[in-house]
C-alpha cells in the first residue's frame, strides 16, 4: 500500500491540507502567504457580486442539465431495453459521446456548431429559422452548456440499462394479467425497482455538475460571457486564482465549494429513504 499512502499524501491530501490554510490568507503565488483570518470568507458573502452570480449560474446549470440528463439517460435505456438486431451498436454508439467526456476537442466542436454558421443553424435555416450566434448571447449561452451536458447522456444510460436487467420479469408478467399498460408498468414497476439506481445516478450527477469547467472555459474563452451568463462556480475559481492571481480567495471558494457539495449530498441522503425503495424491505 505504500505506493498509494505516498500517491494520497503528495497529491491529494496534502495539498488539501495547504489549500486549507491558504484560504485564510491573502496569496499571490508569487509572494508569502499572509494570514487574514476570515476576511476571504466576508468577502465572498458580502463584498462580491460576481461570486453571487457564478452561484446562480451554477445552480441553474444543476437544476436544468441534472434532470433532463438523467430522464433522457433512463428513456433511451429502456428503449434499447430489449433484444433486438443491432442493438449492441445502439448501445455502443449513444455511450460515445459519455467516452469522449468534457475534452477541449468536444468543447470546441460545440461552439463551432452553435455559432452563427455553424450546424444548429444550417439545420434550423432548412426549417427558415435563422438565428444569430447561440454562444454570444445571453439568453442562449447558457443552454449551449446545459445541450452538452444532456448529449453526455452515455454514462448513466449504461447504469440504468444494469438496472433494468435486474428487474425480475414476473413483475411485469403479473401487472399485465391484471391489467396495467406499459405506462402504468413503468410507474408502478419500472420506477420503484429502479430508485436506488435512480439516486445513484442522480447522486454522480449533481456533483459532477457542480465541478463543470472545460465547456463553460472553453465556450465562452474563459471570459465566463457573453455578459457572465456562463460565469460557473469552477471558471470564477479559475479567474480568481490565476487570472487575478488572488489564491488565497480561490482556496477560499473551493473549500465553499466542499462545504456545498457535502451539503446536498446528505441533503440527497436524508430523503432518500422516502422514495429509494430496496429489495427486502418492507413497505
Amino acid at each position: 500500500m505504500a505506493p498509494w499512502l505516498i500517491g494520497l499524501a503528495s497529491f491529494t491530501a496534502g495539498p488539501l491540507v495547504i489549500s486549507l490554510y491558504l484560504s485564510f490568507t491573502n496569496y499571490d503565488l508569487f509572494t508569502s502567504p499572509k494570514w487574514v483570518g476570515l476576511a476571504n470568507f466576508r468577502r465572498m458573502f458580502t463584498d462580491d457580486p460576481r461570486y453571487w452570480h457564478s452561484v446562480r449560474v451554477t445552480a441553474l446549470y444543476v437544476v436544468t442539465s441534472v434532470p433532463l440528463k438523467l430522464s433522457l439517460a433512463l428513456a433511451v435505456a429502456v428503449l434499447i431495453n430489449r433484444s433486438r438486431a443491432g442493438v449492441g451498436l445502439y448501445r455502443a454508439l449513444l455511450y460515445v459521446p459519455s467516452l469522449l467526456g468534457a475534452s477541449v476537442a468536444i468543447a470546441l466542436v460545440w461552439r463551432g456548431m452553435f455559432d452563427t454558421g455553424g450546424a444548429v443553424n444550417l439545420a434550423l435555416g432548412l426549417f427558415g429559422i435563422h438565428g444569430g450566434s447561440w454562444i454570444y448571447r445571453p439568453d442562449t449561452a447558457l443552454g449551449t452548456l446545459v445541450a452538452l451536458g444532456v448529449w453526455q447522456f452515455g454514462a448513466p444510460m449504461v447504469i440504468f440499462l444494469a438496472g433494468l436487467k435486474q428487474i425480475p420479469p414476473e413483475l411485469y408478467d403479473a401487472a399485465a394479467i391484471e391489467g396495467a399498460n406499459k405506462l402504468r408498468q413503468f410507474i408502478h414497476i419500472t420506477v420503484p425497482m429502479l430508485s436506488p439506481v435512480i439516486f445513484f445516478n442522480l447522486l454522480l450527477e449533481v456533483i459532477h455538475a457542480f465541478q463543470s469547467f472545460t465547456p463553460a472555459s472553453i465556450i465562452s474563452s474563459g471570459t465566463g460571457g457573453p455578459a457572465d451568463s456562463t460565469l460557473v462556480y469552477t471558471l470564477y475559481l479559475y479567474q480568481q486564482g490565476f487570472t487575478n492571481f488572488n489564491m488565497g480567495y480561490a482556496s477560499a471558494m473551493a473549500w465553499m465549494l466542499l462545504v456545498a457539495i457535502g451539503a446536498i449530498t446528505l441533503a440527497l441522503f436524508a430523503t432518500a429513504r422516502f422514495w429509494v425503495f430496496y429489495g427486502g424491505e418492507d413497505g
